[in-house]
């Protein structure tokens, strides 16, 4: 009887538990499309959910947490928090460059005025927040709560979730730039939405490739000249250089990386252009909004 009874308990707990999964929210860099002041016809392409790079994820308890809060939070939060089910959530900044953390001013008491939402941040990042306006209200009011990070050091969400920051090299104004291990029950994805070029990481990106299930990847710029300005001004990886470098890869390795953080100017965002056909030919894909990703 009792072995019955475990047995019924056990299949209730399957039946209830959610799997964990990410969920992409943006694909595009910081200042979307259209972009302010563009009247090339790369900013008359009207796509749904057309939003800033954003990650996603909903844990086995249907907290949700974001990867960065964007200038379309409202939309994305809306999309995420729908999809889990559930009110609560947290964030995981990446920087402080506009597209990845003003989203946070949603938070305060003149909008949604949340009461203590986690707010996972590097020690620059924390600081840039706690000692500039507008973003010191949110900490003084308790909208938000600054939870610190480390690089490299793990950050245990449930007993089957955790998330790495590793520290990567980009333009540090105001704070630390880092991506995210995020490490599910069954597999692992590394997001990186923003770096200056691969070769001046500390780590070999050909082998964190290798190491986990899924990558979302810096793929701001097609090449070089694509936007009117010095563009060593803004460093990317450009997505020629990736594929150059990535393509020594076996495809089953190259089926792994989706690009993400288009620039408006990227040709690569319509889905029939040449450009993002050689890519995809390649076995690369190129991250859509609404896509779920299993962990």
């Amino acid at each position: 009887m009792k072995k019955a009874l475990l047995i019924t308990l056990f299949l209730c707990v399957v039946v209830i538990s959610h799997a964990q999964k990410l969920v992409v929210l943006g694909t595009l860099q910081d200042g979307g499309s259209p972009h302010m002041l563009c009247e090339k016809k790369c900013c008359e392409i009207e796509l749904a959910h057309d939003y800033v790079s954003c990650l996603g994820l909903i844990d086995e308890n249907d907290h949700s947490y974001f990867f960065d809060a964007t200038p379309d939070f409202v939309n994305q939060s809306r999309y995420l928090l729908n999809l889990s089910g559930s009110g609560a959530f947290s964030i995981f900044l990446t920087h402080a460059h506009m597209g990845h953390y003003s989203g946070l001013i949603h938070l305060g008491r003149e909008a949604s005025s949340v009461d203590a939402i986690p707010v996972y941040a590097m020690p620059r990042m924390g600081t840039f927040l706690s000692t500039n306006g507008p973003w010191d209200q949110l900490v003084k009011l308790k909208n938000i709560e600054i939870k610190g990070l480390n690089d490299g050091q793990k950050v245990k969400l449930t007993n089957s979730l955790s998330v790495t920051p590793l520290l990567v090299p980009h333009r540090d104004e105001y704070s630390e730039t880092v991506g995210y291990l995020i490490a599910g029950t069954q597999r692992t994805a590394l997001f990186i939405p923003d770096i200056d070029k691969w070769n001046l990481w500390d780590r070999d990106i050909l082998e964190e490739i290798k190491k986990v299930s899924y990558v979302f990847l810096d793929a701001t710029f097609m090449k070089e000249g694509e936007v009117a300005r010095p563009m060593s001004e803004v460093p990317h990886p450009f997505i020629e250089e990736s594929v150059a470098l990535f393509r020594s890869l076996p495809l089953d390795q190259r089926n792994k990386v989706y690009f993400i953080h288009l620039n408006h100017s990227n040709p690569a965002r319509v889905k029939n252009s040449a450009d993002r056909a050689s890519v995809e030919a390649l076995g690369f894909h190129f991250a859509e909004f609404g896509q779920t990703f299993k962990l």
